[in-house]
């Protein structure tokens, strides 16, 4: 495919040209706000002309916190540069962790082919600068425009691959979903007094419903209703939180406004603001895991209104795998963590997912849930 032949680079370069390509190919990289810049511009013409583009992003985030020397992440940067053409755009997504290009002029292939002939590309390159190991720590993602997502209407991704782990076992997925089943039918029938004895507090301490039903965003960008015990007083405004969660994310907050729930929110009831910091209202949502709904672990499921703010990387928290009850982001930071930071969690959580990490967490729930720090 023409639209993916690679920039030609000369083999017998001596070690001073190739130190003099690097430095220029560093210089082709554009910082963070040109390259939205440009990215945005690209959707425009998008929807002006129907013309495809791809945005490809590499997160390499794992990679440089692994205590990557900065010549090796020269190296990749050269390497990444190099593999694409002259009329491709390449900058900063997110400074010095997502690495991202706009693919242009894309002919008549079809979306796949595209995303599969760019991941064997580049995983190639990368192959000649990075050990396997190393591959490995690396994120790639491709999103299609018009046809595919938008880092602002939040549809879904054409593809988001590791360079080098295959999709968990489908053995291991169906254990997990065992787990939960089993593991929520067990909670509901030994917590039943528990339960009954929270709805009862509920109704008997303000009006309306016990059960606070909102809808939420899924696995694959899909709604679900989501239940909680309510600990708000009923008809309050969802506006209040609205505007928070929408300056949160687009880091409109002071800088020391980190939390992702408004602190001290005057709609939540007496009774609620202790169900809330023992989480206690979270209990109903063990009928959305026996529904399928959500998984005992996993990321948390936004609201619709926060799903819209999300930019491309933000989405890929929810791509193929079923939000939790409790995840990452619980029991390592909560609500003590800035939006951005979160999400990297449950991104970590998505790449490194196994068996033995859902009972790693599970088990350091409850110690989150006792100490209450970030709960609000």
């Amino acid at each position: 495919m023409d639209m993916l032949a690679p920039k030609p680079v000369s083999q017998h370069a001596n070690g001073a040209s190739r130190r003099s390509a690097r430095v220029s190919q560093r210089n082709d990289i554009m910082a963070a706000p040109l390259f939205r810049k440009m990215l945005a511009l690209e959707q425009r013409r998008c929807e002006r002309s129907g013309r495809r583009f791809v945005l490809m992003l590499l997160d390499w985030t794992s990679l440089v916190n692994g205590g990557t020397t900065a010549d090796l992440r020269e190296n990749v940067l050269t390497t990444l540069a190099q593999s694409i053409r002259d009329t491709d755009v390449a900058g900063w997504y997110e400074d010095e962790s997502i690495f991202g290009v706009i693919f242009t002029e894309l002919g008549d292939a079809t979306n796949q082919a595209v995303s599969s002939a760019l991941l064997t590309r580049v995983t190639q390159a990368l192959a000649g600068t990075l050990g396997i190991d190393q591959i490995g720590k690396i994120v790639l993602s491709f999103h299609v425009y018009p046809e595919g997502s938008s880092a602002n209407t939040g549809g879904n991704s054409s593809g988001s691959n590791s360079l080098t782990e295959e999709a968990a076992p489908r053995l291991s997925k169906m254990v997990k979903r065992v787990i939960d089943v089993g593991g929520s039918l067990f909670l509901i029938l030994c917590g039943s007094p528990l339960l009954l004895t929270v709805a009862l507090a509920v109704k008997l301490t303000s009006s309306g419903p016990v059960l606070f039903r909102q809808i939420r965003i899924g696995r694959d960008g899909r709604p679900f209703s989501f239940l909680k015990f309510r600990s708000m007083y009923n008809g309050n405004d969802a506006g209040i939180h609205q505007e928070f969660v929408t300056r949160l994310i687009k880091g409109d907050l002071s800088a020391d406004t980190t939390q992702f729930k408004i602190v001290a929110d005057p709609r939540v009831t007496r009774i609620g603001r202790f169900l809330r910091k023992s989480s206690l209202d979270e209990l109903p949502q063990l009928f959305n895991v026996v529904r399928g709904d959500m998984s005992l672990v996993g990321p948390r499921p936004p609201v619709p209104y926060e799903f819209e703010c999300y930019k491309t990387w933000h989405q890929k928290r929810l791509s193929d795998i079923r939000p939790g009850i409790t995840g990452l982001w619980q029991v390592k930071g909560r609500s003590r963590v800035g939006f951005d930071d979160m999400v990297r969690l449950d991104l970590r959580y998505v790449r490194a997912w196994s068996l033995w990490l859902d009972l790693k967490i599970m088990l350091e729930t409850p110690r989150a849930v006792v100490s209450g720090n970030g709960a609000h």
